[in-house]
């Protein structure tokens, strides 16, 4: 590896809390660098957004906004006032010295003073073709209810939720809202969603249940028209009319290139520290989707995003830009306050 380009902060990520974050450090230059990341089959720069078509819930948007207009004016923002992008993966990191050491994919390696982490999490999906390409054009089927059942397309019309869990279970309770009825897929004999979860969506008289079902293709060209069903027992199949399906079968943190280097929560998130964005290592900060299992929404990492670069900010600030600061000599408790301007 070639002698690592040098970066006063560089932000991991290209979704909301990451472009948001870009904003910020830029404009207290801090000389961000973001690496939003590459296209796979599961996900491509700019996260779950770049999936979604009508976002209506997202602050001074009265008309909504496509996902991809979104995220792409965001990133515009941040590298009006000087960001700049690198289209990869960071593929390792040694959080373990002073600088900090990144590795991209492919490209030399690159150190920072600070990192802001913004990785997201990936929906878990079926893994089914037509699942993954009606998901990606807008074709109604969607990993967040709160995101996308209140939209016009999901009205009035049978809505299927594949799952067992109590994402399931809010995400069916939710969809009573606006469906005519919400059908949950279950592969099995009863729900492990928690007891008050369960009894919520049994007694809801919009919700019924497929038990012993899964899903074995997603019928539609253009948009979702039907589930191919599987009896899970028997194997016999059979077709079932719907408007739109809603896959609640939990989501994964992307924090595999950290090797274990920050502490994390049992499934997977990073952790924070105080209400705030400081992770186990000083100087190392986290935002959005990758420490949150909770909201998931985008303006929640938006304001994440922001807080980040705030402490980001604070930190560098408070050892000195230069100082070449060990990060064991102090812990995530210790870091300095944010105080008022």
């Amino acid at each position: 590896m070639s002698v690592p380009t040098p970066g006063m902060v560089v932000i991991i990520g290209s979704g909301p809390a990451a472009w948001t974050a870009a904003i910020y450090a830029a404009r207290a230059n801090l000389e961000p660098v973001v690496y939003e990341g590459e296209p796979s089959r599961d996900m491509i720069p700019g996260g779950q957004l770049m999936w979604t078509t009508d976002i209506e819930n997202f602050p001074g948007f009265p008309e909504s906004v496509d996902g991809q207009e979104l995220m792409q004016r965001m990133k515009e923002q941040a590298v009006r006032f000087g960001t700049r992008v690198v289209g990869e993966n960071i593929a390792s990191a040694d959080l373990s010295t002073y600088p900090f050491k990144l590795q991209p994919s492919w490209s030399d390696g690159i150190t920072a003073r600070s990192v802001i982490i913004a990785t997201g999490a990936r929906a878990n999906w079926i893994g089914l073709p037509n699942e993954l390409r009606l998901a990606q054009n807008g074709g109604g089927v969607s990993a967040c209810a709160v995101c996308d059942g209140a939209l016009p397309f999901f009205r009035d019309k049978v809505l299927a939720v594949v799952g067992g869990g109590d994402s399931a279970m809010e995400e069916a309770t939710y969809l009573t809202k606006f469906a005519r009825e919400v059908v949950i897929v279950h592969r099995r004999d009863q729900f492990r969603a928690s007891r008050v979860m369960a009894d919520r969506a049994l007694t809801n008289p919009k919700i019924r249940v497929e038990w012993n079902t899964q899903v074995a293709e997603v019928l539609g060209d253009e948009f979702v028209t039907g589930l191919q069903l599987r009896d899970t027992i028997t194997g016999r199949e059979r077709e079932l009319e719907v408007g739109g399906l809603f896959v609640a079968i939990g989501h994964t943190p992307n924090t595999d290139f950290l090797h274990g280097q920050l502490d994390l929560h049992p499934n997977g998130y990073i952790k924070v520290f105080a209400g705030r964005t400081c992770s186990s290592v000083p100087g190392v900060f986290a935002a959005g989707d990758v420490i949150d299992d909770y909201y998931r929404q985008a303006i929640t990492s938006a304001g994440t995003g922001c807080m980040a670069a705030l402490e980001a900010e604070r930190w560098l600030s408070h050892h000195g830009v230069e100082e070449a600061v060990s990060p064991v000599l102090e812990t995530a408790e210790t870091q300095p306050a944010l105080t008022a301007d």
